[in-house]
């Protein structure tokens, strides 16, 4: 099997790597078209700023190719607002692959959110074994809306989408690469989609 992680410029892929490791699975950080579409699976993650990551998507024209994958895709954090409409951070427009806004948290708690919270809701395969109120792990500041996508929930504040699924695109809001052994099997489902 071939899995691929797009090279982007935004962090966490050692990781995401180190995680698929220690599932057997080793896969291959590129931004090259024909990798990329030529993989079995893809893993589009990230930490940073969605201004920027997204001049970055723009300048390789990987903001064209995402969205026309046809394999399983597997948005994680800043990855999962990327491939939203549009967000609050930078006034910036995304991939557009989930018609969800992504918006800042409010400034009446601690932002961003940091830490282990529970996950609620949850539907699809990708949770298979995975019991409601999980932890997983967050780091965010930016939220993407409810919305007819939205597979799983999360609480800060607000509820908000947890992960979202549509197609063969999958996204998570949290790191399951850092969310011990919940996170290590929502990886094992997707893997095994």
């Amino acid at each position: 099997m071939k899995v691929v992680i797009i090279k982007y410029g935004a962090g966490n892929v050692r990781s995401v790597l180190y995680a698929l490791e220690r599932l057997g699975v080793f896969a291959e950080v590129s931004d090259d078209f024909d990798v990329i579409r030529t993989a079995d699976k893809v893993i589009f993650p990230g930490v940073g700023e969605a201004s920027s990551a997204m001049k970055y998507l723009q300048e390789k024209g990987l903001d064209k190719l995402i969205p026309t994958l046809t394999q399983p895709v597997l948005g994680i954090c800043l990855g999962l607002q990327l491939m939203c409409d549009s967000s609050e951070e930078g006034n910036t427009k995304c991939l557009g692959i989930f018609p969800q806004k992504v918006r800042k948290f409010p400034d009446v708690m601690k932002v961003p959110q940091i830490g282990w919270n529970n996950v609620f809701d949850l539907k699809t395969t990708i949770f298979n074994e995975v019991k409601e109120n999980s932890y997983v792990y967050f780091v965010h500041g930016y939220y993407a809306e409810l919305g007819d996508y939205t597979i799983a929930k999360a609480d800060y504040i607000m509820p908000y989408s947890a992960a979202l699924h549509r197609d063969n695109f999958y996204a998570m809001q949290y790191h399951p690469e850092k969310s011990g052994s919940v996170g290590e099997q929502m990886l094992r489902n997707f893997i095994n989609l």
